[in-house]
């Protein structure tokens, strides 16, 4: 079939590489975001969608709306458009383009979560799987219907990009599938059940700042859902920010009346930070400026006192 790719995130990269390669399938264009200032100087750099298209001989459209470039769209004569991380919302006009279905592929458990930040959002509510879904689109966020789901356990271990990662290379399979049933005719297609759905927005830094009247079990997957964007700190008693990279949660019996209150600043027993409830260890940080340091290194060059407050 030809097949139409309109994508921008990295998660989309293995997908895209796979349409390339395999025999089943022509990709005959991509859409994909414009190029954007990246790095401490702003330079302006392309999504690797582009970059991977661009060196595949494949023609890239960049409009910064979608519904601008229908009639090129249509020039395509795709039969189906594949659609992972674009970044906009895609108006009945263009969902109307393909002969045979537009469908997104998306990196959770529909409809769970909906929205920018579905990997996040498991992680975090310490969900124990999750998965790809591949779904007809319609003009909602994530509303259409289920084509296919595959499931993926989440391990103790995942950490935001992990398992952002794990879902990028899984989606080619469950893709491959899914346009096999598109190709024989009369695929399968259920409505998702709207009252289980809920939101989980872009992510921006200021979501990663460690709130310690927490419990410890919910920052400690906090600080993997957001490992590495969009990250997680505290201050330190000095008022300057300290990165948190990876945390475990520490099992005592007493705790102290203010959380956010260090009750061991020991390089031999490490960060140990009273929450709202529990305690939980910072094994990872990073200072201003620094390196990540494991929390015995860092106390070492950054020595702190147990009792102190962290912000």
């Amino acid at each position: 079939m030809r097949i139409l790719f309109i994508g921008t995130g990295d998660i989309g990269l293995p997908s895209l590489e796979w349409l390339l390669n395999t025999p089943k399938h022509e990709v005959v264009g991509v859409v994909t975001q414009p190029d954007k200032p990246a790095g401490r100087k702003l330079v302006l750099t392309p999504p690797e969608v582009k970059v991977r298209a661009l060196a595949a001989g494949l023609t890239v459209l960049q409009p910064p709306k979608i519904r601008l470039i229908v009639d090129e769209l249509k020039a395509f004569n795709a039969d189906v458009a594949v659609v992972v991380a674009y970044g906009q919302l895609l108006p009945r006009s263009v969902l109307d383009v393909p002969r045979l279905a537009c469908l997104n592929i998306h990196a959770s458990l529909l409809p769970k979560y909906r929205g920018a930040s579905p990997i996040q959002a498991a992680i975090r509510s310490g969900d124990t799987e999750t998965g790809v879904t591949i779904m007809f689109m319609d003009e909602g966020l994530d509303t259409g219907d289920i084509l296919l789901m595959d499931v993926m356990p989440i391990l103790p271990s995942d950490t935001g990009g992990i398992l952002h990662d794990k879902l990028a290379v899984a989606a080619p399979v469950s893709l491959e599938k899914a346009l096999d049933l598109i190709a024989a005719g009369n695929p399968p297609r259920r409505a998702q059940e709207h009252a289980l759905s809920s939101h989980c927005g872009k992510l921006k830094r200021e979501d990663g700042r460690l709130d310690w009247s927490r419990q410890a079990v919910e920052l400690e997957r906090l600080i993997s859902a957001y490992n590495p964007w969009p990250g997680t700190s505290c201050l330190l008693p000095d008022g300057k920010p300290l990165k948190v990279h990876r945390a475990s949660i520490v099992e005592a019996a007493d705790a102290c009346p203010l959380p956010g209150t260090l009750v061991s600043a020991d390089p031999k027993l490490g960060l140990i930070v009273n929450c709202g409830h529990g305690f939980l260890r910072l094994e990872e940080v990073q200072a201003e400026g620094g390196k990540r340091l494991s929390a015995a290194d860092f106390l070492r060059g950054h020595p702190l006192e147990s009792g102190t407050r962290l912000g």
